[in-house]
């Protein structure tokens, strides 16, 4: 039976960023030190050597236990099209996931803006769409989970009386409207995307579709 992890390594990492401050073994490589009477004869390395002449132990980074917590957005507008329950699924199938690492992994929710920083990396499950500040808000280690439903992604250009459930307002949109939504949408859409690969890594779901091959495919699950 196949078995996955959580994929925590950012999609684009910032330049020169390493992924761990501490030198050990077993990690990626951090630094290399001249050869010292007592190192492991497989730590040398040998193309330092076969240019200088010298031997030199090459160093890495100590592996870190991961720590995760998942946190589901529960806002009112998760509560449209299907979207909680569907997110429900992917937060319980994250949840099993992570604890195959993290026996301590925790399943929280409440809305966004009900963040508290906390240890490990976060794990959010959200449709994303409410009118926050994200940088701000998202910690420099998270797998954002961004559930829409194909309503949401691609709205039908009829008339219609769009209600904000956050704020209860309508407003009346007809084809003009929901090509502007769209293009709003796209460039939220993205924005939140590379916010995400920076930190981290990121999948959108669309509700209905099955969650597993979806964030297998999209680099948010990795195969054991």
């Amino acid at each position: 039976m196949a078995r996955y992890r959580i994929a925590t390594k950012p999609y684009l990492p910032y330049p020169g960023e390493r992924l761990a401050r501490r030198k050990g073994l077993g990690g990626e490589f951090y630094e290399l030190r001249p050869y010292a009477p007592g190192d492991e004869v497989r730590r040398v390395h040998w193309r330092a050597y076969a240019k200088t002449g010298r031997l030199f132990t090459r160093l890495e980074t100590a592996p870190e236990r991961a720590r995760f917590r998942i946190y589901l957005d529960q806002s009112p507008s998760m509560r449209l099209h299907g979207k909680l329950p569907y997110a429900q699924e992917v937060a319980a199938l994250l949840l099993r996931i992570a604890r195959q690492e993290d026996p301590l992994a925790r399943l929280e929710g409440g809305s966004p803006e009900e963040l508290r920083p906390g240890k490990g990396v976060l794990v959010l499950v959200t449709d994303g769409l409410d009118p926050l500040p994200w940088p701000r808000l998202l910690p420099r280690r998270v797998v954002l989970v961004q559930v829409l439903s194909p309503l949401e992604l691609d709205p039908p250009p009829t008339e219609a009386l769009l209600k904000d459930v956050e704020t209860g307002e309508t407003l009346p949109v007809g084809r003009e409207e929901a090509e502007a939504y769209k293009e709003a949408l796209a460039a939220h859409l993205k924005a939140l995307r590379l916010l995400a690969l920076l930190r981290g890594r990121y999948a959108l779901l669309r509700v209905g579709e099955p969650p597993l091959p979806a964030l297998l495919r999209q680099g948010v699950l990795e195969l054991l």
